[in-house]
């Protein structure tokens, strides 16, 4: 695993917390360790130059204050096992129906920068190559994150075969949001009723219609209540519910899900154990679909 920066205003120490959190849940999962993604896959999707800027660590300030912290080279390395690693929960969620990416979910990342504490977009670059490599013809990206998936949403813009749902808070960052397939903004302070019903209301549709290969699923838990960065006030049931919601949605359709942490501010320790229960609920409600 890559050290943590040295500056940057973003908390690399959820990631660390994540697996803390599963590890002490006591509750039996596997670990797997992805390959870092190859270069040319990242660019597929972004600027060949912005790439060779991340990997030569030499990315202009400008962009370095879009993403948020330096991009050195452990951040280089980091971000290619990142986007490795949601490439891998894929292929896993095909044989298992779920699977997770205990970090990633850089939704904000465009095609020639990142941005929001995102260096390069795994949602994107792992659906064009899942698709290039005929692992899926159609994909759907659930973009449940309290900001909306701007970068997604731009970086996969007219494709057929790549539908994105972003269900975001309206007055959240970022101020100028992209166009997604569907996109459903929601008022400040929106609580768990109203905001699962707004996902009720558009993502069985979606999957009937459109009958995907494959859901990649943004859980961020930043419309937490408490969080320090979301505008909505979901409970810790709340939460819970919306996950198992989608994953229900997909696996009584048997579509595989495979979901990518996205994002969750604040107290490192509870940001981390939100995401660990997050994970957990989504594991035992695919196990309700699983064949023992």
């Amino acid at each position: 695993m890559a050290p943590r920066p040295t500056s940057g205003t973003f908390k690399f120490d959820k990631y660390f917390l994540v697996m803390e959190a599963l590890r002490e849940a006591g509750e039996p999962f596997t670990q797997h360790a992805p390959d870092p993604c190859p270069r040319e896959w990242l660019e597929a999707v972004h600027c060949p130059q912005y790439v060779e800027e991340v990997f030569t660590q030499t990315v202009p300030r400008e962009k370095e204050r879009r993403i948020g912290f330096p991009v050195t080279a452990a951040i280089a390395s980091r971000v290619q096992y990142t986007n490795g690693g949601t490439y891998l929960a894929a292929l896993l969620a095909q044989k298992h129906g779920y699977a997770a990416n205990s970090a990633a979910g850089s939704h904000h990342a465009l095609h020639d920068t990142g941005a929001g504490y995102c260096v390069f977009n795994d949602l994107a670059v792992a659906s064009n190559r899942l698709i290039a490599e005929g692992h899926a013809k159609q994909i759907v990206i659930v973009d449940l994150d309290v900001h909306q998936g701007d970068g997604t949403a731009s970086l996969t813009a007219g494709r057929s075969d790549i539908f994105t749902f972003s269900v975001h808070a309206e007055k959240n960052f970022p101020v100028r949001k992209a166009r997604s397939d569907l996109d459903v903004a929601l008022p400040d302070d929106c609580e768990d009723e109203a905001y699962l019903a707004a996902i009720s209301d558009h993502l069985p549709s979606i999957l009937d219609h459109l009958e995907p290969d494959l859901v990649l699923y943004q859980a961020g838990v930043d419309p937490h209540l408490e969080d320090r960065l979301g505008r909505l006030a979901l409970s810790d049931a709340g939460l819970e519910k919306r996950d198992c919601y989608v994953v229900s949605q997909a696996r009584q359709r048997n579509i595989p899900i495979a979901s990518a942490l996205g994002g969750g501010y604040g107290d490192p320790h509870d940001v981390g154990a939100r995401h660990a229960r997050s994970m957990l609920a989504m594991a035992r409600q695919n196990q309700a679909f699983t064949p023992s």
